[in-house]
């Protein structure tokens, strides 16, 4: 583990920190951080289920977007607080034990030698259910080959199309073309979805898109750029929860997403002939974000 984060080349910032020492663009050095462990209801309905996905979110985040919904935890001075590996896959067994469908880590690339650990840990103490990463989509295929085998259920965003607006809302230039590769080899990880005898997803890659006003053209990319290399391997969630705040430096998007531009994409994603998923309106609430107390972590330090 220590050898990988030395110069950390975990995320496609490549940024080469010596993490054990400082930290990373990220803002992770080599302590794990974590802000929350808990059910969570909110995901697509073969993650959620009846009785919530298992989701840790991590602290720190590699992509870094104007807009992010999670920016307590994001930032570089992130909210979150540090936790062992062994915490960790106690926090995983512990989640599984109040009856969570599967394990969801939400951003957790700059942290993927400690999830490996702690999926090892786990399960050689019984962990069974299916352990979903949950991501920007802007990911490195290299760090994607190390979690071969311990992920049954990719979740990845596509956020962008044009390198344009990538560049103006995550710094990101390179996003579409980083996501793809990543996408492509979450697919080849994972092949086509298989369900259990309840409907929920044992293993899959189902790709996220979030709307962001007035980028219906790119949306509108984004979904054909799917269906025409994915097709019927991955599902598609189209997502209408974007939430403005504080965008005054992007007065553009402080705005939600209007019924008329949500349709129209639903409509292009029928015609698309894409399987998977809308939102209702009632998304558009920041109440869907949860607290980032360090509730549901086991053990944590003093």
């Amino acid at each position: 583990m220590t050898e990988l984060l030395k110069h950390c080349r975990l995320c496609p910032r490549a940024c080469g920190a010596d993490r054990t020492r400082t930290r990373g663009l990220c803002g992770a050095d080599a302590t794990l951080e974590a802000a929350r462990a808990s059910l969570h209801f909110w995901e697509e309905p073969p993650i959620s289920g009846k009785n919530g996905s298992g989701t840790v979110f991590f602290s720190h985040c590699s992509l870094g977007c104007v807009f992010c919904q999670n920016r307590q935890i994001s930032r570089r001075e992130a909210a979150g607080r540090p936790i062992s590996v062994e915490s960790l896959a106690r926090t995983f067994l512990s989640l599984e034990q109040q009856g969570a469908h599967n394990i969801n880590l939400v951003t957790g690339a700059h942290y993927a030698p400690h999830i490996i650990a702690a999926l090892r840990l786990a399960r050689a103490q019984g962990l069974h259910i299916p352990a979903v990463y949950n991501s920007s989509g802007y990911e490195s295929p290299d760090t994607l080959a190390l979690l071969d085998g311990w992920i049954d259920i990719y979740l990845p965003d596509y956020k962008y199309y044009s390198s344009y607006y990538a560049e103006r809302y995550s710094h990101a230039p390179d996003y579409r073309e980083t996501a793809v590769a990543a996408i492509t080899e979450m697919v080849r990880q994972t092949g086509a979805p298989v369900y259990d005898e309840h409907g929920l997803l044992l293993r899959g890659t189902v790709i996220r898109h979030l709307m962001l006003p007035g980028l219906a053209g790119d949306t509108a990319q984004v979904l054909r750029d799917i269906a025409a290399r994915f097709g019927d391997r991955v599902l598609v969630s189209l997502m209408r929860q974007y939430t403005p705040f504080a965008m005054q430096d992007w007065p553009e998007l402080d705005r939600t997403i209007t019924p008329e531009e949500y349709h129209e994409a639903c409509a292009l994603f029928r015609d698309l002939g894409l399987g998977g998923f809308f939102q209702q309106s009632e998304a558009v609430s920041e109440s869907f974000i949860p607290a980032f107390d360090g509730t549901g972590l086991e053990d944590i330090p003093t």
